[in-house]
């Protein structure tokens, strides 16, 4: 929906409707992106989801639960381990931890996605050499 308003948007289509539909859907575009303007252009559903407050993210995790995608999360004492499927025992309440933690989570995924690449680049340079 987001992206048909954009559309119309920019194609003048706002131009010929009334100005008080016009307020409503730029209304409607705010929303929108303040909601999901992250995810907006993603075309598939993420490999995992990474989350520091199990307490506040409860939907999140049913709905990955419902997507069949894993969970990974940072556990403290208050949280129950068996809804995360890969469980980090840490403190979440701590914003030194949560900095510690996450930096260290995105460095692992950089260098996951560098590690795809390469092994991309050398399967295109072997298939180069066969023919």
């Amino acid at each position: 929906r987001l992206n048909q308003l954009k559309t119309m948007q920019e194609d003048g289509t706002f131009d010929m409707l009334p100005k008080k539909e016009v307020m409503k859907h730029l209304g409607e575009i705010a929303k929108l992106e303040k909601y999901l303007g992250g995810v907006k252009e993603m075309k598939k559903l993420p490999g995992a989801l990474f989350i520091v407050d199990t307490r506040k993210e409860r939907n999140a995790i049913a709905e990955a639960h419902k997507l069949g995608i894993p969970v990974v999360a940072i556990a403290d004492t208050n949280c129950d381990p068996d809804e995360i499927d890969y469980v980090i025992p840490g403190n979440d309440d701590a914003i030194r931890a949560i900095k510690l933690i996450s930096s260290i989570m995105a460095n692992a995924v950089l260098e996951g996605k560098q590690g795809e690449q390469t092994a991309e680049a050398a399967a295109e340079e072997a298939a180069a050499d066969a023919e």
